[in-house]
């Protein structure tokens, strides 16, 4: 951080948990923090927190975005991308559990889905050019060790068939490893080597993250509660690979507490990830260093 030009770091889902810890971690590295949120209360009391611990003179701004909104992710994209020349670290750290029911986005996608998988998605296509004007970037995808339980159909991304909550959540956070992997291979192939990205599990975290989703997932979180981790160890892992030299030229891997972990997934192979990217594509209406 000894450069006359902060590095500028966008984390998502950063008002609350892992997010906001990863954020006030980076505005003390010198980071210049803007945080990408959905309440604009939450994220006016997140920046004013986060510039008290920022170097004098840099900056904490806000960008106001519903990822589940694919319309939204383009405004802000577009936002972002007229207000700064680069993008030296991003952060997907949004996630949510939805309810029983199953609910759908504006667009029409499942909630899951489309905030946690398909909203980042896009996010990362549009900020693309900027991150590459970075000599450095950096893009951490935040997942879980809940990837083991997915049992996606490519068939039906939407879950419009089969929905519960929890196998929604599962499939969303192993479509975050499986980006992440061949996003990797897409960069490699074309060689981009200014840019890398990584996933983490964050450890199970006490926070109110389970709170939107059914009686019973609030009730184990609850009870589960103590024997959790707080966000402060739970972000331990997002800040180390957005930021440690150690893992500046890693990429395409997994981690939990800070080290590389194999992903054991049947559904995990490189046809399924190409059909994920595909898919995403087409969901999103939106082209990402696509194959011929």
């Amino acid at each position: 951080m000894t450069t006359q030009q902060p590095l500028l770091a966008l984390i998502t889902g950063a008002t609350s948990g892992i997010g906001k810890v990863t954020a006030l971690e980076l505005a003390r590295q010198g980071f210049h923090v803007v945080v990408l949120a959905r309440n604009a209360d939450k994220a006016a009391q997140t920046r004013l927190e986060i510039q008290q611990v920022a170097w004098p003179g840099r900056r904490v701004d806000v960008l106001l975005c519903d990822l589940s909104d694919l319309s939204q992710v383009r405004r802000a994209a577009e936002e972002f991308n007229q207000r700064y020349a680069q993008l030296d670290v991003l952060v997907n750290n949004a996630g949510l559990v939805f309810g029983t029911e199953r609910e759908t986005s504006a667009n029409g996608h499942e909630m899951t889905f489309a905030t946690n998988h398909l909203g980042p998605f896009l996010l990362t296509s549009l900020l693309f050019d900027k991150l590459q004007q970075s000599p450095a970037a950096r893009i951490v995808n935040v997942a879980s060790m809940a990837y083991q339980f997915a049992k996606p159909d490519f068939n039906d991304l939407d879950a419009a068939h089969h929905y519960s909550p929890m196998r929604a959540y599962a499939n969303s956070k192993l479509f975050n490893i499986m980006f992440t992997q061949e996003l990797a291979r897409r960069l490699r192939q074309r060689g981009i080597h200014n840019v890398t990205t990584n996933s983490l599990h964050p450890g199970v975290v006490a926070s109110n993250f389970g709170s939107n989703s059914t009686w019973f997932t609030r009730a184990f979180y609850k009870v589960a509660a103590p024997f959790m981790t707080s966000s402060e160890d739970g972000a331990k892992t997002s800040i180390y690979l957005a930021s440690d030299p150690a893992v500046a030229q890693t990429s395409g891997g997994y981690f939990v507490k800070q080290q590389p972990e194999a992903v054991k997934s049947g559904y995990n192979t490189l046809e399924n990830a190409r059909r994920l990217w595909q898919e995403s594509e087409r969901l999103a209406g939106q082209p990402f260093l696509s194959e011929a």
